[in-house]
């Protein structure tokens, strides 16, 4: 929150029962951010600073999301002095500044005042620090401003900081603002956007248009969820890192008559290294999360003696989180990054690409489709399981490109890659299940007869959940082939 120069902080007792305000000591800090030329980290929203004096050392800050009037920041601490920021800080700004020298791109010189808000029993439930703010060229005072922060803590009651911003608001503090004091310091330049944006779609948008927004997308869930992957302590990250790459590897394909393939299709190869470093350990994340759910339903004798089992998956897991590693720390990673942030900026477009959407992109996502009905006519009654997952490959690769065509298509796309959508999660059940079934059974050798139990127990339950999947499937399948849904496609 923004504060004018003679702003003091109110009285904040009588905020919320049991809630009660204790003085906090005066602090000086001394910080410099540093960015690229172009100030790539801070118009992500992230930045990385070296703070001297009172806690004193690195710290690199990811946004993570909006909760109503603040902005919800992860701040991820490193040890080390001044000068080249440290190995682990670099890593996790690496999505942002790739190939380009970061530099000290701001100093500045916070004069801090501040109250803890505690309860009862002495627990800190919010800070709030009013920081008069100089920004230095050099010597030189470059600027100075005034903010007020607000930091709650987790256990703080619900609606603790909407009073505090009341309380500060009426005091004469601005409107909540998430501008970091970074950005404040460096101006217009750090407020410009993101190195990659969708850009808005007007109402006869070209058939390039869509894919550029397309490929956009997916770059963009790449990048932001790289620190994540990184720091490895959210299953999450990994998750939609993953889609991303799959995601953009299904559009190059689907869209591949209005793009160079000469361009398309090295990409898509490149896309497909970084699919599988991901999926190794997305696939593990799954099985785990999996096999821990159903063998805590196990009788307790047998979900004892299933507990070295998962350690084995754990440190499969570790070897294939340290091949990702080592997959993201290398030379090619980042000029891959530096390709999909060109190809989301300028993708090379085939001349068709000019053609208005209306004409050429219902026409494309009915390829996908056409491969899918047809792979379902020509299933057996008793589909194999490799069918099955065949058939959950092409809805998933149908419903991408529907998800594409969303901007320019509207509701009728999004009902339609709902409805196929629908297909791939009952397949995709399916196929988790038997992956399952496939890993229980390999690591059957050499079980002693009370992991052996253990272990067929959970076999039986992965039939049995493959077998619901069957019945389902088509009935999914025959919602997502009722005729109106494809109409746009014709």
């Amino acid at each position: 929150m923004a504060a004018w120069a003679g702003f003091v902080l109110p009285d904040l007792s009588g905020l919320a029962d049991g809630v009660t305000p204790e003085p906090l000591p005066p602090r000086a800090l001394d910080a410099v951010y540093h960015d690229t030329a172009d100030l790539r980290l801070s118009r992500w929203g992230v930045s990385l600073r070296f703070r001297s004096g009172d806690g004193a050392g690195w710290t690199v800050k990811l946004p993570e999301g909006d909760d109503g009037p603040a902005l919800v920041r992860r701040e991820v601490p490193f040890p080390g002095g001044p000068g080249a920021p440290p190995e682990g800080a670099l890593d996790l700004v690496r999505a942002y500044a790739r190939s380009a020298p970061l530099l000290a791109a701001a100093r500045i010189r916070t004069k801090r005042q501040g109250v803890a808000l505690k309860d009862e029993e002495g627990h800190r439930l919010a800070e709030v620090v009013s920081d008069e703010v100089t920004v230095l060229d050099g010597r030189r005072v470059a600027a100075r401003f005034r903010e007020v922060e607000v930091e709650v803590d987790a256990r703080a009651p619900a609606g603790l900081l909407t009073v505090v911003v009341h309380r500060l608001r009426a005091a004469g503090a601005g409107a909540p603002d998430p501008t970091s004091k970074v950005v404040r310091a460096l101006g217009a330049r750090a407020m410009a956007p993101p190195e990659v944006v969708p850009a808005p779609l007007g109402h006869d948008p070209t058939g390039g248009q869509v894919v550029r927004n397309a490929i956009a997308a997916s770059v963009i869930r790449i990048l932001v969820h790289d620190a994540g992957v990184r720091l490895g302590d959210d299953a999450e990250d990994v998750h939609q890192a993953r889609v991303g790459t799959r995601r953009l590897r299904s559009d190059l394909r689907t869209f591949r008559p209005l793009l160079v393939e000469e361009w398309a299709e090295p990409l898509r190869e490149e896309l497909s290294w970084l699919a599988d470093a991901l999926g190794a350990v997305r696939d593990a994340d799954v099985l785990t999360e999996r096999l821990r759910r159903q063998a805590a339903l196990l009788p307790e004798v047998d979900a004892a003696s299933f507990a070295p089992v998962l350690r084995r998956l754990a440190d499969e897991r570790e070897v294939a989180r340290a091949a990702l590693a080592q997959t993201m720390a290398s030379d090619r990673y980042v000029a891959l990054l530096d390709r999909l942030v060109l190809a989301a900026n300028a993708p090379l477009l085939a001349p068709e690409a000019d053609k208005h959407a209306d004409d050429a992109v219902p026409a494309l996502v009915a390829r996908p489709w056409k491969k899918l009905r047809n792979a379902v006519r020509a299933l057996p009654a008793e589909p194999a399981d490799e069918e099955l997952h065949e058939v959950r490959i092409l809805s998933k690769r149908a419903r991408y490109a529907a998800e594409a065509a969303v901007p320019a298509a509207g509701k009728p796309a999004r009902r339609f890659a709902e409805a196929v959508a629908g297909v791939q999660g009952v397949l995709g059940d399916h196929n988790d299940a038997s992956v399952a079934e496939e890993w229980l059974r390999r690591h059957a050798t050499g079980s002693d007869v009370t992991q052996a139990l253990a272990l067929g127990e959970l076999v039986g339950v992965q039939r049995a959940e493959a077998a619901l999947c069957r019945q389902a499937w088509r009935k999914a399948w025959r919602k997502a082939d009722r005729k109106w849904l494809r109409t746009w496609l014709s």
